[in-house]
């Protein structure tokens, strides 16, 4: 973030031009003018990381030493976007800049474009309204396990910050084959546990592009995911539980939500994998012995919808209930003695199966809760 410089990058910002200072006699000519052609978001929800994007062009081609854009809450505090262009070209055909995402709490903000000159003054251009609402929050809660009997051994409904270490970690995986990233199952992941943050009982899952190169020489994306395993409280789904989440399907061309199961090398029963290519299907699966189902519907599963999914870890079937319908059974089951760490995450397509990312625009999903019934 930008350390404060000058009383010009205080105060409401409102102008409608960008604030010009006028030469003294014997100095030198008035920096080139800039206007403001663009400026994005105008909203934004709690808790959803976004990227701010700026267009400008001057007068005539000069370089700037930083651009940028700002935000302001009600009281003047600076939560400007991330990630300020440093020695930018700007001319008459315009500079266009993108910032970093993150985060803001619900509220209304004020949202401004600046530059600052080579000698180091700053300059603000026109700003405008930035509402955040409120998380959307699920209508219905959990309807209970299915199976006769059984009540809540774990969960985590998302209501404070994440536990990192007690119940979940996130930056490494035994699924992922070098433990933060894995290239080889089609990815573009690498794990990074800033990039699960929690607001307003949702979890959010973010993915962007990142300085990582994968071994396949494709960029990598950070991005965010949750696992028992490697945690103190170690906490594994066993025979015969039923784990259920609420989420909210992304949109984002890349995105690869799922929840899963993983250990000792397999261990993998998806309680559904989803792309936004395929808006209307889940893919269900039993990699431990057999069975999935591309199951479809276009009234329960849809890109920025939210959806209750759950699994019954049976014996002899493990079953999958949509919004408490059970939509599946495969017959084949876990076994007597099957045991597992949970996973959920926001992992990025690499191309080979579904689209890879079309930009670089960031990828989100959202979390209500994870249940587990024993």
């Amino acid at each position: 973030m930008r350390q404060f410089i000058s009383p010009a990058r205080l105060g409401v910002v409102g102008a409608a031009a960008a604030l010009l200072l006028l030469p003294l006699a014997g100095q030198a000519a008035a920096a080139p003018s800039v206007t403001q052609d663009s400026l994005t978001p105008a909203t934004m929800t709690a808790g959803v990381a976004a990227s701010a994007k700026l267009t400008v062009h001057s007068s005539s081609c000069f370089t700037a030493k930083t651009l940028g854009v700002g935000v302001r809450d009600a009281a003047g505090k600076n939560l400007d976007f991330p990630g300020n262009a440093s020695n930018v070209r700007i001319c008459p055909g315009g500079a266009k800049f993108t910032s970093s995402p993150r985060t803001l709490p619900a509220g209304s903000y004020t949202i401004f474009g600046f530059w600052q000159e080579s000698g180091g003054a700053w300059h603000n251009l026109p700003s405008h309204k930035l509402t955040v609402a409120a998380a959307s929050t699920a209508t219905s809660s959990s309807g209970g396990s299915p199976v006769s009997g059984q009540s809540v051994v774990w969960s985590d409904d998302f209501s404070g910050s994440i536990a990192w270490g007690s119940k979940w970690v996130g930056d490494k995986s035994s699924s992922y084959r070098y433990g933060n990233h894995n290239p080889d199952d089609n990815k573009l992941d690498w794990l990074d546990q800033s990039k699960v943050t929690t607001s307003g009982g949702i979890a959010t899952f973010t993915a962007q592009p990142s300085s990582h190169t994968l071994e396949s020489g494709k960029q990598a994306w950070t991005t965010g995911l949750l696992t028992t395993e490697g945690s103190s409280g170690g906490f594994q789904v066993k025979t015969g539980d039923y784990a259920e989440t609420r989420v909210k399907m992304p949109s984002g061309s890349g995105a690869w939500p799922a929840l899963w199961t993983w250990k000792d090398g397999n261990g993998e029963i998806d309680s559904f994998e989803y792309h936004p290519d395929n808006p209307n299907l889940l893919e269900l699966t039993n990699h431990v012995t057999s069975g999935s189902k591309y199951y479809t519907d276009s009234a329960a599963v849809a890109p920025g919808q939210w959806v209750t999914i759950g699994t019954h870890y049976g014996a002899s079937s493990v079953d999958w209930y949509v919004n408490g319908k059970k939509v599946y059974s495969d017959g084949h089951g876990v076994g007597s003695d099957f045991s597992a760490y949970l996973i959920l995450n926001l992992s990025v397509s690499a191309g080979q199966y579904h689209p890879a990312p079309s930009g670089s625009t960031p990828l989100t999903m959202q979390a209500d809760y994870v249940k587990v019934y024993r």
